[in-house]
């Protein structure tokens, strides 16, 4: 484990391998420990970055709100740090989301960049509303929460195929303190919509959605792009690809890293 500060918040990170730089930014209520099989299949060709959200991991949380914005300059902070010019972005849900946002401000520093069960749209009114029920109940029964959170990210036959994975996944994710949930949450519900970012085809991109994905709906998000040149990768799965289909994912990232 390697740290840096950012204003002068703890950032977790972790460096492997050489080549291209490729960072991997998990999800909400994940960790850089989920990359694990990844860093070291990609690092026998790339460097591999992998670092710890605000408030997620071993990372402090920065305050209240952890916005997408936040997260991104921690992100560009560490390749700063360690001299690094230009990076592919593999980004897990909201590390999409951070991905999109590290683009926005640092446009030289992206190569490429994959949303990987993640969208560039903003959260719908909706969706907004039970963030902010999220909130709450997190509040009032944080280990409920966050098991059943975690549960409801596969497909449902996966749900029984891979009770040890998920046990695995949930073991990390309750290992977020109360704040980088909350502020992640916050965090999430304001973000901005980045939808004209993959319309102005900067850089080569690759959405990876699930068609069973019980967070977001499949036939929603393939719109997002269209008239684009993003590449489309669907999965017959849920929202949790890099376990659900781990062994294709690998071989799809590879491909589109080269």
């Amino acid at each position: 484990m390697k740290t840096l500060l950012y204003k002068n918040t703890k950032i977790s990170y972790s460096d492997s391998g050489t080549g291209n730089t490729i960072v991997l930014l998990h999800g909400f209520l994940e960790n850089k420990k989920m990359w694990k099989d990844y860093v070291d299949f990609f690092s026998e060709k790339h460097r591999i970055i992998t670092i710890d959200l605000l408030g997620h991991g071993e990372s402090d949380s920065l305050g209240y709100v952890h916005a997408m914005e936040d997260n991104a300059n921690a992100v560009h902070e560490v390749l700063n740090h360690l001299k690094i010019e230009k990076a592919t972005i593999v980004g897990h849900s909201m590390g999409g989301y951070v991905g999109l946002a590290f683009a926005e401000l640092f446009p030289k520093s992206i190569r490429k960049l994959v949303l990987l069960n993640s969208t560039s749209r903003e959260d719908s009114a909706e969706k907004k509303i039970n963030r902010t029920r999220a909130i709450k109940a997190v509040k009032q029964n944080y280990i409920t929460f966050v098991s059943l959170a975690i549960g409801n990210l596969f497909s449902e036959n996966n749900r029984i195929l891979l009770q040890d994975e998920i046990e695995k996944v949930k073991i990390q994710a309750l290992k977020t303190p109360l704040q980088g949930i909350v502020a992640s949450l916050e965090g999430m519900k304001i973000r901005k919509d980045r939808e004209a970012l993959l319309h102005q085809n900067l850089f080569p991109v690759l959405l990876i959605l699930g068609k069973k994905d019980p967070v977001l709906n499949y036939e929603e998000s393939i719109t997002q792009i269209n008239d684009t040149t993003a590449e489309l990768v669907s999965f017959e799965d849920g929202h949790m690809s890099h376990i659900e289909n781990k062994e294709e994912l690998k071989t799809i990232l590879l491909g589109f890293f080269e």
